[in-house]
This record gives structure tokens, C-alpha cells and sequence, in this order.
């Protein structure tokens, strides 16, 4: 079995990009460790992932593209992340299911499918992340 537990983002400033993860996007700071000037691991968890981040420090020209967060309600989490001062993108969904090259069209999939509704944020440095909703209809609603 094998299971991915740890993605490398590229920054140019880790503290800067701490601050945006941890104060606006709402990961959770797992570990910042230094030792000496030139070492230093930061690892980061989206709250409720198995999959956690490190923030390493790149130049400019390496930025990751498509990294992809699920919610089970993408409304409330781009409001969130809105409120918290993240640049999110217009919500949007893929019209129609089966033709999923296709564009895609303004607001929530009015039948909330898994996979269909997703919107854009990226991080100070350009890495380029999207949500997409699953399981909106499977939540319990008490």
C-alpha cells in the first residue's frame, strides 16, 4: 500500500507563507524546525487531512500548479477563506457531468455532484490551488 503524505510547496519567503497558510487558508503549523542558517523544515496540514505540506524555500520560477483541496461545502469554504482575505475565484461548476473538457459555468452545480463545483485561490507566490466540493449531498444536515 502506499499512501501520499507530504507535498513540497515552493516559496520564496517561508514566515510570509506561514502567515497566508496558517492565518488565512487555516492549515495547522505541525512543525517549524531549524537548525543551523541553512536547514529548515516547516510542515503544514489542511485540518482534517492525512496529507500535509512543506514549505520549501525555491525561486521564483518553480511554482506548483493544480494542487487540489476537497470540502463538503464549497460555499462556506470560499466564503472563509474570502473573510479571512484569500483572493478566491468565482465559484464555478462543469456543464455538462459527462463532458468534462467542456467550460465551465458560473455558480454551484445545481444538483451539488461530487467533482463538479470548484473555485480558485492561489498563494503569495503563485502556487495555484483549487476546491472542489465532495460529498456535499452525503452531509448530515442535524
Amino acid at each position: 500500500m502506499l499512501k501520499l503524505e507530504v507535498i513540497s510547496v515552493p516559496v520564496a519567503d517561508v514566515d510570509a507563507a506561514i502567515r497566508f497558510y496558517v492565518d488565512q487558508v487555516g492549515f495547522v503549523l505541525d512543525e517549524d524546525h531549524r537548525s543551523g542558517e541553512d536547514f529548515r523544515v516547516v510542515q503544514l496540514t489542511p485540518r482534517g487531512s492525512a496529507c500535509s505540506v512543506h514549505l520549501v524555500r525555491a525561486p521564483n520560477q518553480y511554482r506548483l500548479d493544480h494542487l487540489v483541496l476537497v470540502t463538503d461545502d464549497i460555499d462556506a469554504a470560499a466564503s472563509s477563506l474570502a473573510a479571512r482575505g484569500v483572493a478566491v475565484g468565482e465559484i464555478r461548476h462543469r456543464q455538462p457531468l459527462e463532458n468534462w473538457a467542456g467550460d465551465s459555468v458560473k455558480g454551484l452545480d445545481p444538483e451539488r455532484r461530487d467533482y463538479s463545483s470548484f473555485v480558485s485561490f492561489n498563494d503569495p507566490d503563485g502556487n495555484a490551488w483549487r476546491l472542489q466540493e465532495v460529498g456535499f449531498r452525503s452531509r448530515s444536515f442535524t
